[in-house]
C-alpha cells in the first residue's frame, strides 16, 4: 500500500535509480519521525557480522544488518517481542524498538529470542529537519507501511523486490528494474 506520508512505521523504498550507493534498492524503516528529522533503519543490507562478533558475551549466531551510514559503531535493533524486553518503543502494533538490552542477551542466550523475532544494526539512516521531505519531493523514495510478518519472515536479499511485488501495479514493474539498465 503507498503512501505519501511518513510516519513511525512507515517503510522507504529506494526507487531503482535514486543513484546513492548507500541506499541503492534500500528498503529503510522508519522507526522515529518528527519536525526535528527522521531515524531508520535499512533492513536490507546484510553484513559478515553476527551479534557474537561485537557482543562478547552473547552465544547464539545472530546476524547483523546495517542500519544505514550514520555512526556505525553504534548496534540498534527491532523486535516482536516487548514481552521478554522492558522498556521497548512501539513503532506500531507488533513492532518495537530498542528495550533492555541486558534482557536480550539472557533471552538469546537461553534460546527464548530467536532471530526470527529480532533484528540488529550496525549504524543508522538519519535525516535531518526537512531533509527526507525534500528526497521525497525528488521522487527518491516510495513511501508504504511496515508489515511486520514480511520484514521479519523475508530474506534481506529478496526485501526490496518482494515489497515492491507486493504492492502491485506499477510498483510490480519497478520490482523487475534492472540495476544497471545499460546492460539489458
Amino acid at each position: 500500500m503507498k503512501t505519501t506520508t511518513v510516519t513511525n512505521g512507515s517503510i522507504l523504498i529506494a526507487e531503482p535509480f535514486l543513484g546513492d550507493a548507500n541506499f541503492e534498492r534500500s528498503v529503510v524503516l522508519v522507526c522515529e519521525h518528527s519536525e526535528e528529522g527522521t531515524f531508520g533503519l535499512v533492513l536490507n543490507q546484510t553484513t559478515n557480522l553476527m551479534l557474537s562478533d561485537v557482543i562478547d558475551d552473547i552465544y547464539s549466531d545472530v546476524p547483523l544488518f546495517l542500519g544505514g551510514p550514520v555512526q556505525q559503531n553504534t548496534l540498534h535493533f527491532i523486535h516482536r517481542r516487548p514481552d521478554l524486553i522492558e522498556h521497548s518503543i512501539r513503532i506500531q502494533d507488533g513492532l518495537y524498538w530498542s528495550g533492555d538490552f541486558e534482557q536480550i542477551k539472557q533471552a538469546i542466550n537461553i534460546g527464548t529470542l530467536s532471530e526470527e523475532d529480532i533484528r540488529f544494526f550496525v549504524g543508522y539512516s538519519g535525516w535531518s529537519e526537512g531533509q527526507l521531505d525534500g528526497e521525497l519531493n525528488e521522487k527518491a523514495w516510495i513511501v508504504s507501511k511496515a508489515d511486520t510478518d514480511f520484514l521479519f519472515n523475508t530474506p534481506a536479499d529478496q526485501f526490496w523486490r518482494g515489497i515492491l511485488k507486493r504492492m502491485g501495479g506499477e510498483f510490480k514493474v519497478l520490482s523487475n528494474y534492472p540495476v544497471d539498465p545499460r546492460l539489458n
